[in-house]
């Protein structure tokens, strides 16, 4: 059984929790990338990590509460968002459904093959339930694509592990926690999928979004959230490695474990 955080623990890792531990790599998006964006990104794909700062893109962050989302995707976002947790302190990661047992998927940058990492579950503002902790080893970590996964100790209660899919949809969501803070969500636009990438616009995503899922509008995960590369003027995209290139090179996920959905 995960354990809830005592008093003690809390004031230790308070300040990680609240936000002061930042991971280079993540930015945020802001309301429309520009359209000649789209035309470029399968003939240029990235070749590593595109940092130009940690600021926001464009002239809004279009965060939510996950409790106080009230969106055309409530009814699926409550019943996603309790398989989202907080990694060390700094990175996003989702438990997610595989065929050998559930394991918590997130970006390769946040973690080291066979480190132990701390798991938060219910880190949110007005929260629906108490925080639960766990630990879990890191049984798989690559740089490309930009994955791992974290095997927990112990599974928690009443949460439901996420199906991954192939399948991309027009409207795009990620649920998060942008800077080590309680959990968001953000929604976006669907541009593409290539070269083990999807790649979406006005997404918002910050340091700390690392490792969160990518989510298609039936509540599917269609890839892992890694990399951003946009601008204060709306240039630029988010992207992150798909599902289906994640499970192609995984040992642990096989086929089965993604389907047309």
């Amino acid at each position: 059984m995960p354990r809830k955080p005592h008093g003690a623990f809390m004031r230790l890792w308070g300040p990680l929790l609240a936000g002061t531990a930042l991971l280079p790599g993540i930015l945020a998006c802001g309301e429309d990338a520009v359209p000649s964006e789209q035309h470029r990104l399968c003939e240029n794909p990235p070749q590593q990590p595109e940092v130009s700062s940690q600021a926001q893109c464009g002239p809004l962050l279009d965060f939510t509460p996950i409790n106080s989302y009230q969106g055309e995707l409530a009814d699926i976002v409550q019943s996603r968002e309790d398989a989202v947790v907080l990694i060390d302190g700094r990175c996003t990661g989702t438990l997610i459904q595989a065929s050998a047992g559930p394991v918590v998927i997130t970006a390769g940058h946040c973690v080291g093959l066979g480190d132990r990492s701390l798991l938060v579950f219910n880190f949110e503002d007005a929260s629906d339930g108490d925080p639960l902790i766990t630990e879990g080893t890191v049984i798989e970590q690559s740089d490309a694509p930009d994955y791992a996964l974290i095997q927990l100790d112990r599974l928690p209660e009443a949460v439901t592990p996420v199906p991954l899919t192939s399948q991309a949809t027009e409207r795009l969501s990620i649920i998060q926690h942008p800077r080590g803070r309680p959990k968001v969500i953000a929604e976006g636009q669907y541009l593409a999928s290539c070269n083990q990438l999807v790649y979406y616009s006005s997404l918002d995503t910050l340091v700390g979004s690392s490792g969160a899922g990518v989510l298609n509008h039936q509540g599917y995960l269609l890839g892992v959230h890694t990399d951003g590369s946009c601008t204060v003027d709306n240039r630029g995209t988010n992207h992150g490695a798909t599902a289906q290139a994640i499970v192609d090179v995984s040992p642990y996920l096989q086929a089965g474990d993604i389907a047309e959905r």
